[in-house]
């Protein structure tokens, strides 16, 4: 089969980069032949992604739906998979082409104006399908401005309803939990074209397991930006009885604040700010630990951290935020908290520190439960069919400029 990927950015980054490198990566080795078409390089594994995806489309200046259409008619996809990807231009294109189309939603970024799905100042999470009510009384027309430059940057409202109507029209949409097929769903979204493939990490070291230790330590890793609820974090930890340590990993532009908070709140000597480590270095952490706190207060789409620690036999411990109950089950493999409640945290934290049998049985409830539920061979293996099924089966989207891109299927046996 010949597969198309779409995303914004070439290279190593984030999540979003990682899954489409690693299923395009498995699905190069079992066969098929993938090209993609892209935005601008991010200078990291730049090499590794040219031997994955043999044939590089780039999208440069102002015609990027003309580069879109001679991608399509030069590489003669099966299917696109569509990862992030704002520019409306290039969307645009690809549902004219009739080409059976595939979309991976990562995060909120397709039907929410600001993106991320919780109000700025009030931290509440949103409920709402997008509308005039996000332009009006939310402000998101305004948001912050993330690409440098002017701190603030304007949406428009009647842009992102064109987007979630373009992406209405593709024939699956992907997401990673039932929570996010219901934002799908609350948007317009036919439930007859949404799956729920969530991304898989590989599994981790096996003879790897924590000591649960009397160092009672408390680990967190992750981005430290206002949404991932660090500062909230810290609230919590200075109403923990026990005594504890806490490992704070990752960087972001609220690292400084909440180090500043962590000084008030007296914790200084118990909460230690690492900075990024790379990855072969959290197994350390990972054989002292006695729990993960996941304090995000934004909607997680999935929080993938959460799976990885399991393939540990670590237990979580986090707020009830997006899709984290998908894989959070509480009292079985972890505490679920409710949203924002500080003391209810530091309870259950205090709970497993002090009871370490049983931490250790969380923490092997939640192996069992990752290596049933998130098997990375399955996680490919079901890509690959519903590629083969949206190519076989795409119905035509009837649009005006259909015929002249009209692709027709080249499906190969896997």
């Amino acid at each position: 089969m010949k597969l198309l990927y779409v995303h914004e950015r070439f290279g190593a980054l984030a999540g979003a980069e990682a899954n489409a490198f690693i299923t395009a990566e498995q699905l190069t080795k079992r066969g098929h032949e993938i090209a993609i078409l892209h935005g601008p390089g991010t200078g990291k594994n730049e090499e590794g992604w040219k031997q994955v995806f043999q044939q590089q489309f780039p999208l440069t200046g102002k015609t990027t739906a003309a580069q879109t259409k001679d991608a399509l008619l030069r590489f003669r996809p099966d299917a696109v998979y569509v990862h992030k990807m704002a520019d409306l231009n290039v969307i645009q294109a690809l549902v004219d082409s009739n080409v059976p189309l595939v979309r991976m939603v990562h995060d909120h970024d397709i039907y929410c104006m600001r993106s991320y799905k919780y109000h700025y100042f009030s931290r509440k999470i949103c409920t709402r399908a997008a509308s005039l009510y996000c332009a009006t009384a939310c402000g998101a027309c305004v948001v912050k401005n993330n690409s440098g430059g002017f701190p603030l940057k304007w949406v428009s409202y009647r842009q992102k309803k064109r987007e979630i109507a373009l992406n209405r029209r593709f024939d699956r949409m992907v997401v990673v939990t039932t929570y996010m097929r219901d934002e799908l769903l609350r948007n317009g979204f036919d439930a007859n074209r949404i799956e729920i493939h969530a991304p898989v990490p590989r599994m981790g070291d096996p003879t790897l397991r924590s000591s649960f230790s009397d160092r009672n330590l408390i680990l967190y890793a992750g981005q430290i930006i206002r949404g991932k609820g660090v500062d909230v974090l810290l609230q919590s930890l200075a109403k923990v009885k026990s005594k504890f340590e806490c490992i704070i990993l990752g960087d972001g532009n609220h690292k400084a604040y909440c180090e500043q908070l962590s000084r008030d709140l007296g914790l200084s000597d118990r909460v230690h700010f690492k900075g990024f480590i790379p990855q072969e270095e959290l197994k350390a952490y990972y054989r002292e630990c006695s729990v993960v706190a996941l304090s995000s207060v934004w909607p997680e789409p999935i929080a993938t951290i959460g799976l990885e620690v399991m393939r540990y036999a670590l237990p979580v411990v986090a707020f009830d935020a997006g899709g984290i109950k998908d894989w959070l089950i509480d009292g079985h493999n972890g505490h679920l908290v409710p949203w924002m409640d500080r003391a209810a945290f530091a309870q259950r934290l205090d709970e497993l520190l002090q009871n370490k049998a049983k931490a250790r049985e969380m923490g092997k409830n939640g192996l069992k439960l990752v290596s049933e539920r998130y098997d990375f061979d399955g996680y490919i293996g079901d890509l690959e069919q519903m590629f083969a099924e949206v190519a076989a089966h795409a119905a035509p989207r009837h649009s005006p400029a259909s015929a002249s891109l009209a692709v027709p299927s080249q499906l190969a046996t896997a």
